[in-house]
């Protein structure tokens, strides 16, 4: 696994603002007042917990479902005007997985999103894809996410940003760290990427990400089969049909978090 840790101060980041689509605003990881939690919201918690009570300072401006232009129409402007030390920048996955999307012009439009906000925040975290090899519905996309990765690290050493590697992250490659979508993490997926990410901050973390998952009982085809028509039943379809409709999961949605406020 790369290394992309920064020696740092680990209470240095007193604010923290997250801009992205539904990965970081945290679908997949349902909370108890109806709004997602997600890695982000739990990096943002690893981050309080070494500084002074009511000190550090969090917004989380993600919306699902948002396009790379998108994101940065929306949130950039944002992000640049609340001028957080710390900046965590996930975008362009949705415009990879369209069909016809060409991995070098969304990574040329990103990099110009990064220097726009390294010249405004303290720090800004990228985001690599995850490695989409045993994923049903993204494996036939794993070249261009590849592509599209390789071009982020390479933005990143240009802007000494940290990276948050999910391709390395090997235990969210277990369908255990996947929603029942089959798109986004579950719960245990958003903690284990929490953590990796409060890892490359350089802070000491409670658990290894990477900690192998429990075994589990073989299954049979059947039951492949049978989870397979489940999900097409209950997510790919009213997918499809969202796309047909040119409609978005994120349509009427504001972002969660929009100002930088105290835990």
């Amino acid at each position: 696994m790369a290394d992309d840790s920064r020696s740092r101060a680990k209470d240095s980041f007193g604010s923290y603002a997250a801009i992205g689509d539904s990965f970081t605003e945290g679908v997949g990881d349902p909370g108890p007042d109806s709004r997602f939690v997600g890695w982000a919201d739990r990096l943002a918690v690893l981050l309080d917990d070494r500084l002074p009570e009511h000190t550090f300072r969090y917004a989380n401006l993600a919306v699902r479902g948002r396009l790379l232009d998108q994101i940065v129409e929306e949130q950039v402007p944002r992000a640049r005007e609340l001028a957080p030390d710390l900046v965590t920048f996930c975008a362009g996955g949705n415009d990879i997985i369209r069909p016809g999307s060409d991995p070098d012009d969304v990574a040329e439009r990103f990099e110009r999103a990064v220097a726009d906000l390294a010249a405004s925040v303290g720090t800004v975290m990228v985001t690599t894809g995850f490695d989409t090899r045993g994923v049903p519905v993204l494996r036939h996309l794993r070249g261009k996410i590849a592509t599209y990765t390789a071009h982020v690290r390479a933005i990143a050493d240009r802007y000494d940003c940290p990276v948050l590697d999910l391709w390395s992250l090997k235990s969210v490659q277990d369908r255990r760290a996947w929603d029942a979508d089959r798109l986004h993490l579950s719960p245990e997926g958003h903690t284990r990427v929490a953590l990796r990410a409060a890892q490359v901050l350089g802070l000491d973390v409670p658990a290894d990400p990477d900690q192998p998952w429990p075994p589990l009982p073989p299954r049979g085809s059947h039951e492949v089969r049978r989870d397979n028509i489940q999900w097409a039943r209950e997510h790919l379809v009213p997918w499809i049909g969202r796309r047909l409709r040119g409609e978005s999961s994120g349509d009427h949605v504001e972002p969660k978090r929009p100002d930088l406020l105290p835990l």
